[in-house]
């Protein structure tokens, strides 16, 4: 008997988005990862701040990395404030590290993080994709198939 599929991510928040992803990379798995935060990031996530517009994550020493992310300081935030563009490691089951770091190592895929939200939980999490970046034929591509479907969306409702 089949194993049942989990349910989608159940994201109440959404704090930091990279809409460029999708236009930029075909993605291939998602991924769901905690993030392991300090107080102070928690506190400036909450309200709203951060961004993941550069940000890429990397497989080092069997553990998975989100660099270049931008959490700001937390505006009351005295000396034991946080440094905002650290690497913070994600917090993945090992199965899915290994096959990350055998997907980048040897397909060519990159680790793209697609979103950071806050769970019904209130847990952060990170939405992670394995994708192949796209040549520039295959973004034009995309576009044209887009428009297409806004045109088509366009001419049924004219008509029906």
């Amino acid at each position: 008997m089949a194993r049942p599929k989990p349910p989608a991510f159940e994201k109440t928040k959404i704090v930091a988005e990279n809409r460029r992803a999708r236009y930029d990379y075909s993605i291939e798995t998602v991924y769901e990862a905690g993030i392991a935060l300090t107080g102070t990031e928690v506190k400036s996530l909450r309200s709203g701040t951060g961004s993941i517009a550069e940000s890429y994550a990397e497989v080092k020493d069997n553990q998975v990395w989100l660099i270049n992310s931008n959490v700001p300081e937390f505006s009351h935030g005295n000396r034991f404030n946080h440094e905002p563009k650290r690497p913070r490691k994600l917090l993945l089951h090992e199965r899915e590290i290994n096959k990350m770091h055998g997907a980048v190592a040897r397909q060519g895929m990159t680790l793209v993080p697609l979103m950071i939200y806050f769970n019904s939980k209130g847990r952060a999490k990170v939405e992670l994709a394995l994708a192949k970046g796209k040549k520039d034929h295959d973004k034009r591509e995309a576009t044209k198939e887009r428009d297409w479907k806004r045109e088509q969306g366009r001419l049924m409702r004219d008509r029906g």
